[in-house]
């Protein structure tokens, strides 16, 4: 900076003096600052662009990170019949949920209805993919910040178990264990495991408690225990909390009417017997097939615990809540009461209005005679109790929904629901 305070000998001159040391821009440097900076602004929107259509960019979400007081769920099979009525049931107690499915046994009309019941951002969203791929489940974990994973997904039917059982050792036991690698590479602390009484098999003493041997007799129940059994050789050295869901036969629906149970015309044959019986008083099919009369019952028909959905996921919520760190908590999921299948059907005649023609066949491989829970433990450590325990009134309430949505997911129509 130039001094501009000067001690003067001589008188002014009036001439005027030319200024000194004074900086003037040249036009050619500005214009290449100028230019660089256009430059590097041209190439970092080229980036941005590139990066947008490569298949690997995702920019940050409210999925994407975790937040103070918010729990993000992740629940495999969300759009199956009992995934989906968990997140409803997530959604509504304020949770965060996205579901993961490849809707071989889910309906994408499931996933639309949570997404019109919860549009707000930040609060439930859907990705279509296959458990089975390690590269794309580890991909989801990596682009998700997830609190805890609800493992619905699975394939569900003893009869099919007997005739594909390479499938089901794949789709429950292998899935499985690429969740759990995903969950430990990416911290995921807590783990909800839908685990089966089918793991039980046919116990020689009746109600079955936890501590009941597990002699699975099908590859359903078989697969399920092996995935018990990796889930907790991992827990061994693991800071992870797990609870398992043992649970026993479920019916019923959304008693508000939203979700119901919607199986694939291709699998009636090895779905539940609600859904069969639904189907006869529809007209879907001529008669109800029972399976064996000749069981050491007092009718002769299998005897089984009928736990309603919205019960069960209650179960689940509050195996969340209560879930802690390094802690395994395994529970039996059920009413503590054995309904013959006779008696089922009878309740399903009465809840349709319809005679239900019944067509009694031989045993169905891999069935068992009877099998009810005890639910002391789960009603002690939980504080979870069966309250949809009249089967006639979970049987109404399921019927009404198949009444209104005829095509499953599809067009619904209006029905009285008297």
């Amino acid at each position: 900076m130039l001094n501009l305070v000067r001690t003067r000998t001589q008188p002014r001159s009036n001439r005027s003096m030319p200024l000194v040391a004074m900086d003037y821009a040249d036009p050619k440097k500005k214009n290449n600052f100028v230019g660089k900076i256009l430059m590097a602004a041209i190439l970092t929107a080229l980036c941005i662009l590139m990066l947008k259509q490569s298949p690997d960019f995702n920019p940050p979400t409210s999925f994407s990170r975790h937040e103070p007081g918010v729990t993000h769920v992740l629940v495999t099979g969300g759009a199956g019949y009992i995934g989906s009525h968990a997140a409803l049931r997530l959604l509504k107690d304020s949770y965060r949920v996205t579901i993961v499915d490849n809707l071989s046994r889910g309906n994408l009309g499931a996933v639309r209805i949570l997404q019109e019941l919860f549009p707000e951002p930040g609060r439930f969203q859907f990705i279509y993919a296959d458990l089975g791929d390690a590269k794309v489940v580890h991909k989801i974990f990596s682009q998700n910040a997830f609190d805890a994973v609800m493992h619905f997904a699975a394939v569900a039917y003893v009869g099919e178990s007997t005739l594909d059982p390479l499938k089901y050792y794949h789709n429950i036991t292998s899935n499985t264990l690429t969740v759990l690698e995903a969950m430990a590479t990416r911290g995921v602390p807590t783990l909800i495991y839908s685990s089966t009484c089918a793991t039980y098999g046919e116990p020689e003493k009746m109600p079955i408690t936890e501590e009941t041997p597990q002699l699975p007799i099908n590859p359903y129940g078989k697969a399920k225990k092996m995935a018990e059994e990796i889930i907790l050789d991992f827990h061994k050295n693991s800071n992870m909390s797990v609870m398992i869901l043992r649970y026993f036969n479920v019916i019923g629906s959304d008693p508000n009417g939203r979700l119901g149970e919607a199986p694939r015309p291709e699998l009636r044959e090895h779905g539940r017997i609600s859904g069969a019986c639904f189907d006869v008083a529809r007209g879907i099919i001529p008669g109800l097939k029972v399976r064996g009369i000749d069981y050491k019952t007092a009718d002769g028909t299998c005897i089984r615990d009928y736990i309603d959905v919205t019960d069960l996921v209650d179960a689940h919520v509050k195996a969340l809540e209560k879930a802690r760190p390094g802690k395994v908590g395994i529970y039996n999921v059920g009413t503590g009461r054995g309904r013959s299948v006779k008696e089922f059907v009878e309740a399903c005649k009465t809840a349709t209005g319809v005679p239900i023609k019944v067509d009694f066949l031989p045993r169905r491989p891999g069935d068992y005679a009877e099998v009810y829970s005890d639910p002391t433990k789960i009603r002690n450590e939980l504080n979870w109790t069966a309250k949809y325990t009249d089967l006639q009134e979970s049987l109404q309430i399921a019927w009404r929904w198949q009444k209104s949505h005829l095509n499953g997911y599809g067009l619904s129509v209006a029905v009285a629901t008297s």
